[in-house]
């Protein structure tokens, strides 16, 4: 197999230079040809201008995908060929491959010779070629406007059709499609032409008409505004690492706090699944209020982690079969504050733990740890508190059975305008509402303990947890 590949390789390479030492060879024929026919360099110091311009414009070319780039060195060319005929166009069109970045940036490793070289003959023929078509057209049209504009017409469609031939060929000799290649190219035939076809004309007659000057005028901003599309390109390319980024971060953060909720579960077995189903009450009751998604995130995040100060209460107290005394109930509220101080070690979970520390607080006032009233409690503690309690009622426990759904629903609303935020409780009633029993129960699949999940990646990281905590 290695070898195969290797085979195919060095046949590549030998192809490579065939063709490479074919377009040398044919663009030296057409340059002779040129001469010969007695064409020569008019007005050589603007085509030397354009010729620098063309590989400025061929050096802050703007790259579209991973194989096409877009540029603005043709506009040069195309107007050497309409103007200067079709030696000064072919010199301008092979002048800028000298701003080719490839060769600029790699020079002090391996040189792409034969990409310049190819490159450098192909782009010399397409000039050749479309300043022949252009000065045949201008011997056709009479007008001078209008043989501007039709030699300019036939001149762009004849270097955008020989742009696509040569790319086709190229692509062929160096394995791969031919078809691919010009499929991708063959929009530009359509698309490039109409955008500055009219520039060039308009460019030509005024450098005719009115100044040489007006040369300036023009490729300055064009150049300029190749520039700011570049840049505007390296913005998006910014803003796509950076969306990347966040979703990276985001994935970080679930999986942190999956860690967090398997350690928490592990040790309490009678409320495993507990977080995860606060996790999914809490956020579709944030969907069904109309909140933004990032807050919709925020409140599956917060009930995720929200009981995790629980992992830091003395031993044996969650797993008490009985009723609480007096003092364990108070060492039992302890864990929202306890949640708070783990969370806030976490530059990220600065918010979260503030949500979590309040999430037992109550409207009237009369909650813990600091007994805010209703608006002073963050919206999220206020959603995570309806659902947490939901979930806890509707759920067995050592020393009762779990309550029917209509039972806690009615309980809940007994309980607006006390304990918990008319608002929410409101929301989820109507998401209830709509939901199947399982979903009231947290009994279907997506309500499935962390732990009990062989199919998900495990989040578990005991390390950092006890690093964290």
């Amino acid at each position: 197999m290695a070898q195969a590949i290797r085979r195919a390789s060095q046949s590549t390479e030998r192809r490579t230079v065939v063709y490479t030492v074919a377009v040398m060879v044919a663009a030296t024929l057409t340059a002779l040809a040129l001469v010969g026919a007695g064409y020569g360099l008019e007005a050589p110091i603007l085509v030397l201008a354009l010729s620098g311009a063309a590989a400025l414009a061929e050096r802050s070319s703007v790259r579209l995908t991973g194989t096409t780039e877009l540029t603005i060195s043709v506009l040069p060319m195309l107007f050497a060929a309409v103007l200067f005929g079709p030696l000064a166009a072919a010199v301008v069109g092979a002048a800028a491959m000298l701003g080719d970045p490839e060769l600029m940036t790699r020079s002090r490793e391996r040189a792409p010779h034969l990409k310049w070289a190819v490159y450098t003959s192909t782009r010399f023929m397409t000039g050749a070629l479309t300043g022949l078509a252009a000065g045949a057209t201008l011997i056709l049209v009479p007008s001078e406007f209008g043989g501007l504009i039709a030699a300019t017409i036939v001149g762009a469609l004849v270097c955008e059709v020989l742009e696509i031939v040569f790319a086709a060929i190229t692509a062929a000799v160096r394995g791969g499609s031919m078809r691919d290649a010009a499929w991708t190219l063959a929009p530009l035939l359509v698309l490039a032409p109409p955008i500055y076809v009219p520039v060039v004309a308009l460019l030509a007659f005024m450098y005719l008409e009115v100044s040489p000057w007006t040369l300036v005028l023009f490729l300055v901003p064009a150049i300029a505004a190749q520039r700011l599309y570049d840049l505007y390109q390296g913005e998006r390319r910014l803003a796509a690492e950076l969306t990347v980024a966040n979703e990276t971060l985001e994935r970080a953060n679930l999986q942190f706090a999956g860690a967090l909720v398997t350690t928490l579960d592990a040790r309490d077995r009678y409320t495993a699944g507990h977080s995860v189903a606060v996790a999914i009450y809490s956020r579709d009751v944030a969907e069904r209020m109309g909140l933004p998604a990032e807050t919709q995130e925020q409140a599956y995040l917060c009930g995720l982690v929200h009981d995790i100060g629980k992992i830091g209460l003395p031993p044996g107290l969650l797993e008490k079969p009985g009723a609480l005394t007096l003092e364990e109930r108070r060492e039992m509220q302890r864990h929202s504050e306890i949640g708070e101080r783990i969370l806030k070690r976490v530059d990220e979970y600065s918010e979260i733990a503030t949500i979590v520390r309040h999430h037992h607080e109550r409207i009237d006032g009369e909650g813990y740890p600091d007994a805010l009233p209703g608006g002073d409690i963050p919206l999220v503690s206020r959603i995570i508190a309806v659902a947490d309690a939901y979930n806890a009622m509707t759920s067995d426990r050592p020393y009762r059975d779990a309550m029917p759904s209509r039972v806690a629903r009615l309980r809940l609303a007994q309980a607006v305008d006390s304990q918990f935020d008319t608002a929410v409780v409101a929301a989820f009633e109507a998401v209830l509402a709509g939901a199947s029993e399982d979903y009231r129960l947290a009994r279907s699949a997506e309500f499935r303990p962390l732990a009990q999940r062989p199919d998900e990646p495990s989040t578990a990281s005991l390390p950092l947890v006890a690093e964290v905590a």
